[in-house]
């Protein structure tokens, strides 16, 4: 969790990066997380935690599984969650998101949680000054989505190492591969930072074109053929190609692109038995993953989802409800197993 350079303890802690995150600062969420499904499996899927808390969901940018996530997650933990969407709103007409901010400083916003297509907006709004709130970052521009990486790593911890013996652990040793549209991909910038602290080798896998400028300056491989990597992968994660980000053309033809990049049974029968196919979401069947994978066992996209509820939850809770000790189970798991 990041707080703003020079602000003492009392200052509100944010996620902006998964680049900010330490490996224990990772392994407690993902153990956090882990306390948190065990809500899920409760007939009343509710804690009190954050009773009398309010956070806000703060899109200027359109994601439905986002910000139905982060709703579910708060208001399980009995928040009080108030939506605003830029589109109707005074963002519409001009509004600044300074602006913006005071308005939900004035309205005793404890946490705001904010998808941006500007990348940097969440660290600006973070360090500006303008709201004593915690922030987190859902999404901005093509910079970074750090809950979707704590996601992805807990689906992996969870299928990979196992819910209970995962417990204190990270990822070390584990063979992942990022399959897709990376020059366009905050999901892949946020996994890269986050795997790579937990321990993971990470190798990237895209057409030419679509690899950042400066990717060798990352923690991680590059490589052009993905039938070469399938073979050494304990997972493989497959992104959605962002046509609405793109202004030119990015490869030949969407048969190409599929032919060359898509993962279907064939490619899939090639990875190690144990190894599973992830997808942020969301998917565009036929084009990087085909019918037959993304209805297999072996593809966690559904688990992701409601993964991603509980990571959140373990995110809210640790920025908002106190001291890790609050969770003594997941504290003394994690002290076990060290």
């Amino acid at each position: 969790m990041l707080r703003p350079p020079g602000d003492n303890p009392r200052t509100p802690r944010h996620l902006i990066s998964a680049a900010d995150l330490t490996r224990d600062d990772a392994v407690l969420i993902l153990d956090t997380a882990e306390e948190m499904a065990r809500v899920a499996d409760r007939p009343i899927k509710k804690l009190p935690t954050l009773r009398g808390r309010t956070v806000v969901n703060l899109f200027f940018e359109d994601s439905t599984r986002t910000r139905i996530s982060f709703e579910a997650a708060a208001k399980r933990l009995s928040a009080d969650v108030i939506n605003f969407s830029a589109k109707g709103s005074s963002v519409s007409k001009g509004e600044s998101l300074k602006d913006t901010a005071l308005t939900l400083e004035a309205m005793g916003a404890d946490a705001v949680v904010i998808r941006h297509g500007a990348s940097g907006a969440p660290y600006r709004l973070a360090t500006s000054g303008w709201i004593d709130s915690a922030v987190v970052n859902a999404g901005d521009g093509t910079h970074e989505h750090p809950t979707q990486a704590l996601l992805d790593a807990f689906t992996m911890r969870r299928r990979l190492v196992g819910p209970d013996a995962g417990i204190g652990r990270d990822l070390d040793g584990r063979r992942i591969t990022i399959v897709g549209d990376i020059l366009h991909s905050r999901v892949a910038r946020s996994n890269v930072h986050l795997l790579h602290t937990l321990g993971a080798q990470v190798t990237l896998v895209a057409p030419p074109t679509l690899v950042p400028v400066g990717v060798e300056r990352w923690p991680c491989d590059v490589s052009y053929r993905l039938d070469d990597v399938l073979p050494k992968s304990d997972a493989v994660m497959m992104l959605r190609v962002q046509r609405e980000r793109m202004n030119a053309a990015y490869f030949p033809t969407e048969r190409e692109y599929s032919r060359r990049y898509g993962l279907d049974g064939e490619r899939m029968a090639r990875m190690p038995e144990h190894a599973i196919v992830m997808h942020p979401g969301p998917m565009v069947r036929g084009m990087e993953i085909t019918a037959e994978v993304a209805d297999s066992d072996r593809c966690t996209a559904v688990e992701q989802v409601a993964n991603g509820v509980s990571t959140r939850m373990a995110v809210l809770y640790l920025l908002l409800g106190g001291s890790e000790t609050a969770l003594p189970s997941a504290a003394a798991r994690t002290e076990e197993n060290k």
